[in-house]
């Protein structure tokens, strides 16, 4: 397989920091060091890391996407709200992708995409800063005709397809066949529309050969299926246990 068209991995670190914030919460030590364990991510194979600066800083706080932005040599993605505090940090980060998403205080994770349609001036306002900053722009949306469409308005280079429902109902074949559907249908209309695919959310070692379905991906954004299998196999194995997974895609 050429590289150019290798499904790439991304690995989300930020449950390296909800581990570490359990403990050491409020001070500027502790572990685990998500930072480590990003720079044993790249090593086993990881092609980029990915972090959720919260404006809550549940997990990853600033001192740890300052030493990522410093330390890493792959692709820093930083995942962020449209938030102004959020958005002045990246413009001075500079990481080489921000993914906007939404963002809820009580998730526990991000649940749900990118309202881009109700919010086309705003996010087209950011969108702008961020491309005129050097910095890539994807936004997070559910596998939505409206939502695609939207995304391709506001001028952003990519999309992330939020793959929680295909996950969800991963074990109802109906359900399932019915997820992957509107993921293929998003995929081929955002390429269509020259936007660049990538996805994650829920996305494990079960399911993710399924998903090879779904046409047009460059990237798989996964952190908590990785982080938890490394607890009992070791980050690096983890690492190349799913770079196995979606070996063969095409």
């Amino acid at each position: 397989m050429r590289l150019d068209t290798m499904l790439k991995l991304g690995v989300n670190i930020d449950h390296v920091a909800t581990l570490r914030e359990a403990r050491y919460r409020g001070r500027n030590v502790g572990e685990p060091d998500p930072v480590a364990a990003a720079l044993i991510c790249e090593a086993a194979g990881a092609h980029g890391i990915t972090a959720h600066l919260r404006e809550d800083r549940r997990h990853i706080q600033d001192r740890d996407v300052w030493s990522l932005r410093e330390k890493i040599r792959t692709r820093l993605n930083l995942e962020m709200a449209n938030s102004p505090e959020i958005l002045a940090i990246a413009l001075k980060l500079k990481p080489d992708i921000v993914c906007l998403v939404p963002e809820r205080r009580q998730e526990v994770t991000t649940e749900g995409g990118l309202d881009v349609a109700g919010n086309t001036v705003a996010l087209t306002e950011t969108r702008k800063r961020l491309s005129d900053a050097g910095i890539e722009v994807s936004l997070f949306i559910a596998p939505d005709a409206a939502q695609v469409e939207a995304s391709a308005k506001v001028g952003a280079q990519f999309i992330e397809l939020h793959t929680g429902a295909f996950a969800e109902h991963f074990d109802q074949e109906r359900d399932r066949i019915r997820e992957l559907d509107r993921l293929v249908a998003a995929a081929n209309q955002a390429h269509g529309l020259g936007l660049k695919v990538n996805a994650g959310h829920g996305l494990n070692y079960r399911n993710l050969p399924t998903l090879h379905r779904v046409p047009h991906l460059v990237e798989l954004n996964i952190g908590h299926s990785i982080i938890s299998r490394a607890i009992t196999t070791g980050l690096a194995t983890a690492v190349k246990e799913m770079l196995a997974a979606m070996e063969g895609y095409r």
